[in-house]
């Protein structure tokens, strides 16, 4: 399908008034996924798409679909710290993609901590279970509906750079979110875990976890309408992500105020309660220090630095133990499905239950362009200490590291002492 094409909403009805095309004619709060599925018989271009997304290629493997699922949830914490301050941090670094996420809105401090809830909800509902990303399932169907409403966005930018070309450069940043940018998010949520942000945390997954990964968000794009032949092999999904980072991680000051924004919004909030010193460490210790200066983060003092070396430590414990044991491991996985799915989507704190449709709600205006902001959000009662915990890790490596050496120490000498 054409990523010009027109989202099922704007068959139908003009984006706004055509003497202030700046400002929307209403809300658009209506289920894309539903508008296409229920006039998919009734209009050629949507009937096109709707067979597109039901037709599963050839390549993909149910089993191996299955097995990519399982990975996502081996390294659970592990992947969400990267997919947080490697994935979305990090990835505003690329200062194309970040003008369109700018005039959004959905990136100021107020709205960004729901903003990540909701793409961890899509990524969950994609990972749950086999039947949820098949034709029919809720990931299969909240990846139509983010294919959608990018159609949206996109529209709505492009008639708002007709009216005002000094609004947005589609030769300077390209058509936005177009089938690169498209591929750079699939790249970041599949290649740069694999590859990056797990071996940062000490995490190396096994070569047929990183071709079933692949082939899990190979088959995401597919739905999203993203090119996926790129990620045809791990080889080939490694070329792409070391060929973006190359190319489109070049920071503008819209890159910083994101990133800043995103530290804002997270910082003292449930379920990790970590300190903005906590959270920049964590972004640093994934991103490095080159991207992070760029980023204009602040550099955490030393003591933050160690607590990260205690989440690694914490981090590969856990994981190499439970995976070294099958029966461990599907215990594993299904404890954490269930605790992601409690706690990001159902508690008080996450979605509360509220699952988003990826309704067009954050709509591009002339008037709205994200600034660095100050977060109000209020601190719930605080359960855990994300800190406390990385310390206990760190001074538990501490302990075993010089009972080590003393043991080898005694063991040395007792050697030596028997041929004196």
């Amino acid at each position: 399908m054409d990523k010009t094409a027109e989202a099922p909403e704007e068959q139908d009805r003009s984006l706004g008034d055509d003497k202030n095309p700046g400002k929307p004619e209403c809300p658009l709060h209506r289920d894309l996924y539903a508008l296409l599925r229920d006039n998919a018989d009734k209009d050629e271009k949507l009937g096109e798409l709707w067979r597109e997304v039901n037709t599963v290629p050839a390549w993909v493997d149910w089993e191996q679909i299955k097995r990519g699922q399982d990975v996502f949830y081996r390294y659970g914490s592990a992947a969400l710290t990267g997919l947080a301050y490697q994935s979305l941090l990090g990835g505003m670094g690329a200062a194309r993609i970040v003008e369109t996420l700018a005039r959004t809105g959905g990136f100021s401090t107020k709205v960004a901590r729901r903003r990540l809830f909701e793409t961890t909800q899509h990524i969950l509902q994609c990972t749950r279970s086999l039947e949820g990303i098949q034709p029919g399932g809720e990931g299969w169907a909240s990846s139509i509906r983010v294919r959608l409403l990018h159609a949206a966005v996109r529209q709505r930018i492009m008639k708002l750079a007709e009216t005002r070309p000094e609004y947005y450069s589609v030769e300077k940043f390209g058509v936005p979110i177009n089938d690169l940018d498209c591929m750079a998010t699939i790249s970041v949520f599949s290649g740069t875990l694999i590859w990056l942000s797990w071996p940062r945390q000490g995490i190396f997954v096994r070569e047929q976890e990183a071709i079933d990964y692949i082939a899990l968000w190979r088959y995401i794009a597919y739905i999203l309408g993203t090119p996926s032949d790129a990620f045809a092999s791990t080889a080939k999904a490694k070329a792409l992500m070391e060929t973006l980072y190359l190319n489109e991680i070049h920071p503008s000051e819209i890159s910083k105020t994101l990133a800043n924004n995103l530290i804002r919004c997270l910082q003292d909030q449930p379920p990790a309660y970590a300190s903005a010193n906590m959270l920049v460490a964590g972004a640093r210790w994934l991103n490095g220090n080159e991207l992070g200066d760029a980023l204009g983060l602040p550099r955490p003092s030393l003591y933050y630095w160690a607590l990260m070396a205690g989440q690694c430590i914490f981090f590969m414990v856990m994981n190499y133990t439970y995976r070294s044991v099958p029966s461990w491991d599907r215990y594993k996985g299904e404890v954490t499905r269930d605790f992601f799915w409690k706690y990001i989507i159902e508690s008080k704190w996450g979605l509360e239950g509220k699952t988003t449709n990826f309704e067009f709600k954050y709509v591009p205006e002339y008037a709205i362009m994200t600034e660095l902001g100050q977060t109000d959000l209020p601190t719930l009662g605080q359960e855990y200490d994300i800190e406390f915990r990385n310390l206990r890790w760190l001074i538990y490596a501490g302990v075993v590291f010089s009972g080590g050496i003393y043991l080898s120490y005694k063991l040395v000498c007792r050697t030596v002492g028997l041929f004196l």
